[in-house]
């Protein structure tokens, strides 16, 4: 999961991460998945930067699991950049999706993710770019209004992407259906918020709509690169 504390004030960057611990979670080692990687960031004492971990889902040796048994996807209907009503799965029915959850405010891990992920379509043939979906599920719906996310994903991933904010409950629920732990963000008596969620994306297959890949946040633009063209035609990669 991802911790973020935002202090009132505008946030200095934080340091860069280093790994913590390695340990097992319940909901990951019912699809499989037996371990998750924590990662925290370096804070000098007395600084006003921010204070993120995040867990990811898979072994922190592979980019990728494919999973025994695929997730269905979830039922999730909210709202996109435009302010429009979006199904996920109406939407997306049929198409190789990659879906994640994460937030604007997150300092490193969810811009970095969609960061690679946007490097690696954009070496795909166009037709195949074409097809890929991408949608971002924010954790912290209060914050990233539609107009938030219209302004963020272009900068830190591609303008293609699809960004999704509404009814917090809706959304950890949505994420739970597909292995993915959120917390609500909630705010410390310093000012600070605090937001936690999982840092796993989930590959959907254009010919069953199940997800049956799961990448951890370690997974890089080479990884998706080399997986993608497999996964865009129901592959295991």
């Amino acid at each position: 999961m991802s911790e973020e504390k935002t202090p009132g004030a505008a946030p200095s960057r934080p340091g860069r991460r280093m790994p913590l611990v390695i340990s097992a979670v319940a909901i990951v080692a019912a699809i499989g998945v037996t371990a998750t990687v924590g990662l925290g960031d370096d804070k000098p004492s007395g600084s006003g930067s921010a204070v993120a971990e995040v867990y990811g889902g898979t072994d922190p040796t592979e980019a990728a699991t494919v999973l025994d048994r695929p997730f269905t996807k979830p039922a999730l209907v909210l709202t996109d950049t435009k302010g429009q009503k979006y199904d996920l799965r109406e939407r997306t029915k049929g198409k190789p999706t990659l879906i994640y959850f994460g937030y604007t405010h997150c300092p490193d891990v969810c811009p970095l993710t969609m960061s690679n992920i946007a490097i690696a379509k954009k070496k795909l043939p166009k037709a195949d770019q074409d097809k890929l979906q991408v949608v971002f599920v924010t954790t912290d719906p209060e914050r990233d209004t539609s107009a938030e996310l219209a302004k963020w994903l272009p900068a830190a991933g591609d303008p293609s992407f699809t960004g999704l904010t509404g009814d917090f409950s809706a959304i950890q629920a949505g994420a739970k259906q597909i292995g993915i732990g959120i917390d609500p963000p909630k705010k410390e008596k310093d000012g600070s918020v605090v937001s936690m969620h999982g840092a796993q994306v989930i590959a959907f297959s254009p010919t069953t709509d199940q997800g049956y890949v799961l990448y951890g946040e370690g997974a890089t633009v080479e990884d998706y690169a080399k997986d993608l063209p497999k996964i865009i035609k129901g592959e295991n990669p």
